[in-house]
């Protein structure tokens, strides 16, 4: 079985380093596009343009949905401009529009992003949606970015929920890669898990556990920790790394099903991921004390453990199982789990999660 590890070409983090943002681009093109969302222009101008002093840019603010198009009037907009490199900057969508406008312009892509809220910014992967904010399609790309950089001191300040989140999204990375690698199914990165994605899934987990209380009191305060340092790291790189080399699993394609639901559509990604890896878990017949473990620490930094934190609060098994029966949809990744897995199990693991 072939193995396979992709990752970005450059991945840099720490405080204020927008502001010397030019020094890690200037080998990927003279003049670039910036696809920024609009708050960038009302928080982070100023740093932007330190950090690109005598670098040509423009800066093309983003309308909200990463549609088809709006990536086609961007990559116009790359071709007018004669840009040579692609700069996202802002939220996941603004990111994942990025990628795509650089894939179809084919030019360099550097991702900037102002949260720490998923594993998305190192992924060679755009999800694209109707203008209407539908989802329509993933866009696989044939690279992960040219270059990552996050500014710490800007995540630092964000809305403390979106790293809360990223912890949910990135907790799901080690229990899923361990479940694909005994499957040795294809990851994202086309090939079998390697031991280093296997094991830097692993070191993002321990990290979640050992820092992630400090890290969300550090954000609460607005100030950049080595705790917080450790989280965004293991939230944007360890996770990112971990899940497109290590593989996915349930806890994902249960996040999936629970969007069948009206009422969790409120809750962020990482918000329902962080649920779905106890119904994996249970899945699994896990031990019950690392199962509680994983439950404790969800409850201390204060991601969802019942059903009714996700906004459920009139379950029925009809409800549910119409959760669990889109998590099994044919194609969904909880086909990676090394035994077979149905709706009905589905169901009665994530009624077994709440009443836990």
């Amino acid at each position: 079985m072939i193995k396979v590890l992709t990752s970005p070409g450059k991945y840099v983090q720490g405080k204020n380093v927008i502001k010397e943002m030019k020094d890690y681009i200037k080998d990927l093109g003279e003049k670039a596009l910036i696809i920024a969302d609009p708050i960038v222009e009302e928080l982070f101008l100023t740093d932007l343009e330190a950090g690109l002093a005598e670098f040509d840019y423009e800066i093309e603010f983003f309308n909200g949905e990463c549609s088809k198009v709006e990536i086609e009037s961007l990559k116009e907009k790359a071709a007018q401009e004669n840009a040579e490199l692609i700069i996202g900057m802002g939220g996941g969508k603004t990111l994942d529009t990025a990628k795509a406008v650089a894939h179809y312009s084919e030019l360099p892509v550097v991702i900037v992003p102002t949260i720490a809220a998923t594993d998305a910014p190192c992924s060679a992967l755009s999800v694209i949606y109707t203008e209407e904010g539908v989802f329509e399609d993933y866009l696989f790309l044939p690279k992960n970015p040219d270059a990552v950089i996050i500014d710490t001191e800007i995540v630092a300040n964000a809305p403390v929920r979106f790293l809360v989140s990223g912890m949910g999204d990135a907790l799901a990375t080690y229990f899923e890669a361990a479940a694909s690698a005994l499957t040795r199914k294809k990851a994202m990165s086309g090939g079998a898990p390697t031991m280093t994605a296997l094991n830097l899934a692993e070191l993002c987990y321990n990290t979640l556990l050992e820092y992630g209380v400090s890290a969300k009191k550090a954000a609460e305060a607005g100030v950049v920790t080595e705790a917080l340092e450790k989280i965004v790291e293991a939230n944007t790189l360890l996770s990112g790394l971990g899940f497109e080399s290590g593989g996915l699993a349930a806890a994902h394609a249960v996040h999936n099903g629970f969007t069948v639901l009206e009422e969790t559509h409120t809750k962020t990604h990482g918000e329902k991921v962080a649920y779905s890896t106890l119904v994996q878990m249970v899945l699994e017949d896990r031990d019950p004390a690392e199962i509680e473990k994983v439950m404790n620490f969800c409850r201390e930094v204060g991601l969802p453990t019942t059903l009714a934190d996700l906004g459920i609060t009139d379950v029925s098994d009809e409800k549910i199982l119409k959760v669990a029966e889109a998590s099994c949809a044919e194609g969904e990744t909880i086909h990676n789990m090394p035994f077979a897995v149905d709706a009905e199990m589905v169901k009665d693991a994530i009624l077994a999660v709440d009443v836990l």
